[in-house]
């Protein structure tokens, strides 16, 4: 099963197309189904981020391999913002980059054997965070893949920090290359690249006196840094061999969520803005009263489960009030 999932993550999808948009350009062109881009301005496209890159021009030239191996260059006249109506096998057009850590709260690594195997990568792909919203560590990143997310322009960005303090990150990640999150996002915000971050919470590793620190940290990243989400660890029946972790019980997630609150209070006097929130499961847990919609401030990190609750609850009030 392992050379089975490596094999998937691996897959190049070589720029093939596998849809037309009627009446676009594409379209005027013939360009078909299973035709392969090979390159726009004689420059190769490695994936989607490039592609956007490339055809925001009002002239460009499209290197096109047609079904029956024939190479055609279209020359084409266009708006600056006008699509050519092409889409992929792969929404990044190539091999995912695939995730180097051995987190100590993975749930992949948690998961039990005989599920379907795409279940089984982990993905940790900066294309990824901007297409799709996916949360990267950053690990796998190095000067070249920085500075082509500035060049590009990846924005927003959403990224697992855990915590700042370099020696921490590195045992809760299991990897050596883990420890300059801090540096690596000050890059980002000189570039003025809009971030997320989440903060996988396991209690007696990175709570209490660190979750301070990595708070602070992270304010002066602020206003590039819009977010910052606080999920609980989980965990599942399938942990042999992995690390023994505490979790959060009654008491521990109401004193997470007082510690919480007073920052709340901190950064709305100093940013404008409560900047840090909780995911719903702190307050289930604790029996306290979740936030209101308002308080939630648009709802940043829905997908972390941040304000999920409050917000089908006000939608469902709204629509039986009507």
């Amino acid at each position: 099963m392992k050379d089975d999932i490596m094999e998937l993550s691996k897959k190049d999808f070589s720029n093939i197309i596998t849809k037309v948009t009627e009446g676009s350009i594409a379209d005027e062109l013939e360009i078909e189904k299973g035709d392969i881009l090979l390159s726009i301005n004689s420059q190769s496209v490695e994936d989607i981020i490039e592609y956007q890159y490339l055809i925001a021009d009002e002239y460009i030239e499209l290197e096109i391999q047609t079904k029956d191996g024939e190479v055609v260059i279209y020359e084409i006249e266009k708006d600056i913002d006008e699509d050519l109506g092409i889409e992929f096998e792969n929404p990044i057009t190539n091999s995912v980059q695939t995730c180097r850590n051995k987190c100590m709260f993975c749930f992949i690594d948690q998961l039990p054997k005989g599920l379907r195997k795409t279940l089984y990568i982990k993905d940790d792909d900066s294309r990824l965070s901007f297409l799709q919203g996916n949360f990267i560590t950053m690990t796998n990143m190095g000067k070249k893949e920085i500075d082509k997310m500035i060049k590009y322009h990846i924005s927003p960005v959403n990224i697992s920090v855990h915590t700042t303090d370099s020696e921490l990150r590195i045992k809760m990640l299991s990897n050596k290359t883990a420890g300059d999150i801090l540096e690596k996002m000050k890059k980002l915000k000189k570039a003025n690249i809009v971030m997320n971050a989440q903060i996988v919470l396991i209690p007696n590793v990175n709570d209490k006196k660190n979750l301070e620190k990595t708070l602070y940290d992270l304010e002066k990243l602020h206003p590039q840094l819009q977010s910052i989400a606080i999920v609980p660890i989980g965990i599942t029946k399938y942990r042999q061999k992995l690390a023994k972790v505490d979790i959060f019980n009654t008491d521990t997630a109401r004193d997470l969520i007082l510690q919480v609150q007073e920052f709340q209070q901190k950064f709305l006097k100093n940013l404008g803005t409560r900047f840090v929130f909780l995911s719903d499961e702190f307050y289930v847990m604790s029996g306290v009263k979740r936030p209101s919609y308002k308080e939630y401030e648009g709802f940043k990190q829905l997908e972390n489960g941040v304000g999920l609750m409050t917000k089908q609850e006000y939608e469902y009030n709204k629509e039986l009030k009507k």
